[in-house]
């Protein structure tokens, strides 16, 4: 994986507006997380799962509802909470790209105002909007994932 503010350059000079280059930003700094946790998940798949399943007469769209999307939800969940939190991360960067809304240009215009009372709310605001975002996947993880507790 690159840093997705690495990318910064090229995708300005490859999309044609502001809008593009943040979406791809994000895009870029989100998709390997939950890339990498789906993979380690299947990786994790007991292929006697499989074996068990055929013989009870599970078709491939039987296996992959009922075996394998229960097997890897805390995998994928989990990589989609990673992907989140660095989205968010890079989305504040990735607005001073030049727009003229958004988080990251409400810093950078408090920053240059010198208006330092906004500036700390709009950091608290990032943070609580990011706790809140967390807790719902957090939610959703334990509401949909197999326990692995001992």
């Amino acid at each position: 994986m690159i840093s997705p503010l690495s990318w910064m350059p090229l995708a300005v000079l490859v999309f044609a507006t502001w809008n593009g280059s943040i979406i791809f930003l994000i895009a870029i700094a989100a998709v390997w997380p939950v890339m990498f946790a789906t993979a380690a998940g299947l990786a994790k798949v007991d292929p006697n799962w499989f074996k068990v399943a055929r013989n009870l007469g599970a078709k491939p769209m039987h296996i992959l509802t009922k075996v394998i999307m229960p097997a890897i939800t805390f995998d994928v969940l989990s990589g989609i909470r990673l992907a989140l939190g660095v989205a968010w991360i890079v989305l504040v960067p990735a607005e001073y790209l030049g727009v003229t809304s958004g988080l990251g240009y409400a810093i950078e215009d408090a920053r240059e105002t010198l208006s330092y009372n906004h500036l700390t709310a709009m950091v608290v605001t990032i943070g609580i909007v990011g706790y809140f975002l967390d807790s719902i996947l957090v939610a959703l993880i334990k509401r949909y994932s197999w326990h692995r507790g001992g």
